[in-house]
């Protein structure tokens, strides 16, 4: 399956539960996750999507290291499971 099918996916997933799921960008910040996931009772998600089996490079790996030390859940996913995990 595509990287693009499985983030549909998400997308559709976030909003039959009330959320958002907003594409993140950062202008000069390379490497930060693809998606913000934002829940009802104001839970947040930052998800990098990937194709099945395709792993985060190191850079974006280091991003998401940054962001969970300051508490937010980071999530790299690569299927419908991880879509429902989530």
């Amino acid at each position: 399956m595509l990287e693009s099918n499985l983030e549909r996916k998400l997308v559709n997933r976030v909003r039959s539960q009330g959320g958002q799921c907003l594409k993140f960008t950062s202008p000069g910040t390379s490497g930060v996750p693809d998606r913000i996931c934002l829940f009802p009772g104001g839970r947040v998600v930052f998800v990098e999507m990937k194709a099945p089996g395709e792993k985060a490079r190191p850079l974006q790996l280091k991003r998401h290291r940054e962001l969970q030390a300051l508490g937010f859940d980071v999530r790299v996913i690569d299927s419908e499971v991880g879509i429902n995990e989530i």
